[in-house]
């Protein structure tokens, strides 16, 4: 059996997964950016334990094409976003590390035991 914690930040995990596989290769201009983060954002909000998320793509990134779009890459992801399980909460991000999207817990709160931990 799993606790809350462990589940919020299995939660936490997968959801960025799937959001890093949905999206990458979807075509994308500086001036539609901020419509795909909003799409983006009102997609994952609706998913189970989901309480909070906020994108944000890195525009400098976006080099258009011959037909004037870029496409999302994984280096353009700025991602946070906090899910809950019963009195357990993950802090988790997707943004670049290294040259590499990388996906991290940021902190973990289980209001029943009072207090954050790594």
């Amino acid at each position: 059996m799993t606790t809350d914690r462990e589940q919020a930040i299995f939660e936490a995990g997968i959801k960025l997964g799937a959001l890093y596989h949905q999206w990458v290769g979807s075509p994308v201009s500086r001036s539609s950016a901020s419509a795909l983060e909003t799409a983006i954002e009102k997609s994952v909000i609706l998913q189970p334990h989901v309480e909070e998320i906020t994108v944000v793509l890195d525009r400098e990134l976006m080099h258009p094409n011959a037909f004037g779009y870029s496409e999302v890459q994984g280096l353009m992801f700025n991602v946070g976003i906090v899910t809950r399980v019963g009195f357990a909460y993950c802090e988790a991000g997707l943004r670049p590390k290294d040259g590499y999207p990388m996906m991290e817990i940021v902190r973990c709160l289980d209001q029943q035991k009072g207090g954050m931990e790594r």
